[in-house]
């Protein structure tokens, strides 16, 4: 089956975007793996732009070795990577105060999920991109489908990577482009075969590990599916909202930071897909005082609320000793309408608590329960 028709937006879009707003306009070049081309886009299209009158520098440009994208530099201004003292020796930083200080109007800016180390301006790129744009300077960058904070745990099921850089969603949906560079499994195996994506001494391994044909065809569709909804998203000149705008999805969080992280990377899909706003609500009894429990399950509570924030979610925490009758309040107060549990409540909940599951099951009508396995 032909993979679904993804509308392809031309240079001179992005450039109308540009001369519209003073806040700086994002655009991502998405793909599914190393070497579908993302970089060659982007840098081809800062030629393009350039050749157009616009002011453009590279900030941060990764050829990994590839003669092709390194040749496709050519003559562009680059911004000097920063140096910085880590562990002993010398790394490279995007060196965002030049950036901010030279104020060109585009900003290139690759590998969007990449962690900055200790004492960088920022802990994460995609917060040196978020930087950059509220200051005015656009950016393009680029970003695999993998790195997407809500399908860490389906990456990890279908691939069995599990991927430590992630970027969280609303972050990319809110782009103002996203364009997906697709390449077939096959394809993309021959250029590993051809040595124009690793070294030969790599490649061979990459062949058998990450770059099999079962793993690309996971990723390719992922992408293919995410690009399709994050267009599907965006408003239409003339369309109206739905009528249930307003009802919102819940998820209820507990302190354990594996099994929640997955129920509120649920929530936070679902409610994209949905186009709803969603929270997280936590229900504290006295017992579960921050004072009285031990500091290592504080902080995991911490966690999950900081990544339900990063989700694009709210978060509530809740005091009362009825922990059912209190979550079912919250949800008839605030226009929640579907709630997402985990099959395993009973046993997730850090602390001894009621079924809420089987509770919302019997006495909650109206709302709807998504149940969600939080162990796969």
């Amino acid at each position: 089956m032909e993979p679904p028709a993804i509308e392809r937006l031309k240079p001179e879009d992005f450039l109308r975007l540009i001369e519209k707003s003073r806040q700086g306009k994002l655009k991502i070049y998405l793909g599914h793996a190393a070497g579908v081309g993302k970089t060659f886009a982007m840098l081809e299209e800062a030629h393009r732009l350039k050749n157009a009158g616009v002011d453009v520098v590279l900030g941060w440009i990764e050829p990994h070795g590839r003669k092709e994208t390194a040749d496709l530099i050519g003559d562009m201004e680059i911004i000097p990577r920063k140096k910085v003292p880590h562990a002993g020796s010398t790394v490279e930083i995007l060196d965002v105060p030049k950036i901010l200080e030279r104020k060109p109007t585009v900003c290139i800016v690759d590998e969007l999920p990449f962690t900055n180390v200790a004492g960088s301006h920022n802990p994460k790129r995609y917060l040196d991109v978020q930087e950059l744009l509220l200051a005015g300077i656009n950016v393009i960058t680029t970003l695999n489908i993998q790195h997407l904070e809500s399908l860490h745990d389906t990456v990890l099921r279908a691939t069995g990577v599990d991927v430590r850089e992630r970027v969280p969603d609303p972050f990319v949906l809110e782009a103002d482009q996203i364009v997906n560079i697709d390449l077939t499994a096959e394809e993309l195996r021959e250029r590993l075969r051809m040595g124009k994506i690793y070294p030969a001494d790599r490649a061979a391994a990459a062949l058998e590990n990450f770059f099999t044909e079962n793993n690309l065809n996971e990723l390719r569709e992922l992408a293919l599916r995410e690009t399709a909804a994050a267009l599907d998203q965006r408003p239409r000149p003339g369309a109206t909202s739905p009528t249930d705008v307003s009802e919102k999805i819940a998820v209820f969080i507990s302190t354990n930071p594996v099994t929640t992280a997955r129920l509120l990377r649920a929530a936070s899909r679902m409610a994209g897909r949905l186009n709803r706003e969603w929270m997280a609500v936590y229900v504290r009894r006295k017992k579960e005082d921050p004072l009285r429990i031990p500091s290592d399950l504080q902080r995991q509570f911490m966690q999950n609320v900081q990544l339900a924030t990063e989700l694009g979610g709210s978060v509530t925490v809740l005091e009362s000793e009825d922990v059912c009758q209190a979550l079912l309040k919250y949800c008839r107060e605030n226009d929640v309408n579907l709630v997402v549990l985990g099959t395993t409540e009973r046993h997730w909940w850090q602390f001894t608590r009621p079924n809420v599951l089987e509770f919302f099951m019997h006495h909650a009508p109206g709302i709807d329960i998504h149940i969600v396995d939080p162990n796969n």
